[in-house]
């Protein structure tokens, strides 16, 4: 197994180099450290290594970021994806799964929100990006029968997640005595997602094999809980694990935002076989207890 990661600093890169030690722990694992956007460099991988699944996790994360860089979504999000879908055409490799993202759907009215329904009208940069990866894969799938699969992520949270995310963000404000900006004032739903259940329904569908030319070699799947949570109740919940109270800075909607998510997973369930699982209770019980621990805290 080969991965590549440039090990960026949009956010701490600690994290990110813990991360990696444990990975780096399997003999049958090798990492390159590079970008997406450096075509020669994937070149020379996929010829020098006998790849046939691809799954490309990688990608400029998160929506407020991307009103103060929005170049650096261009590039990673677009530049390297072109890259990675000209690479597995010229393998050719068997399978491409892809990370699309819930953002996808914008501020769409009806829920919860189907792989079927529209989404052509995203409202952040990030969500823009992350729809042209679908049409990208769909154009190359069509033109060159390449398999690719994209997942549509619903908030996933959970241990080792990115610090600028809910979770991390808003547990180290808590210990800290630090105020959480609360937009929307807390009346926001996320469909939290638990990593575990993400990488089991991942797993399986590398298992299941690619998308045949029925669907056009192309599948979009939702990958959630289906179990929105308000907010605040997420809020009200680090702070029962955490056994600390947050300070809340209650704000107005956010440009970019939307006020819920919901998945339908209807066809993901079918397909594999599997529903995530997790509860909210039960996932905040056992990210915190790693959040703890990996904060060295009582």
């Amino acid at each position: 197994m080969l991965g590549i990661d440039n090990i960026n600093d949009y956010y701490d890169t600690s994290l990110k180099l813990d991360r990696l030690g444990i990975l780096k722990r399997h003999q049958n694992f090798s990492f390159v450290r590079g970008s997406l956007e450096n075509l020669e460099l994937l070149e020379s991988l996929f010829e020098q290594n006998d790849i046939d699944i691809v799954v490309n996790l990688a990608a400029q994360p998160g929506v407020r970021y991307s009103f103060k860089n929005p170049q650096s979504y261009i590039q990673s999000n677009l530049v390297g994806f072109a890259n990675i879908l000209e690479c597995c055409k010229k393998q050719p490799i068997k399978h491409l799964i892809y990370a699309s993202s819930s953002s996808v759907y914008g501020n769409n009215k009806k829920a919860p929100s189907s792989v079927t329904d529209r989404v052509d009208q995203p409202i952040s940069l990030y969500a823009a990006t992350k729809k042209a990866n679908e049409l990208m894969a769909y154009t190359y799938s069509h033109i060159y029968k390449l398999p690719t699969t994209g997942l549509r992520f619903f908030t996933v949270y959970g241990p080792w997640g990115r610090p600028d995310m809910a979770a991390i963000k808003f547990s180290n404000a808590i210990i800290n005595h630090q105020p959480i900006e609360v937009y929307n004032y807390g009346k926001m739903k996320r469909d939290f997602t638990y990593i575990d259940d993400v990488i089991e329904s991942v797993f399986r569908l590398i298992k299941k094999g690619p998308p045949s030319e029925a669907v056009s070699f192309h599948k979009i799947y939702n990958i959630g809980n289906h179990q929105p949570v308000e907010l605040n109740n997420f809020i009200q919940l680090l702070e029962k694990h955490l056994d600390k109270k947050a300070v809340l800075k209650l704000l107005p909607l956010q440009p970019g935002e939307v006020l819920e998510t919901f998945a339908d997973i209807e066809e993901l369930a079918n397909d594999i076989n599997y529903t995530p699982t997790t509860t909210i209770e039960e996932g905040i019980n056992k990210f915190t207890k790693w959040f703890k621990a990996y904060k060295k805290l009582p």
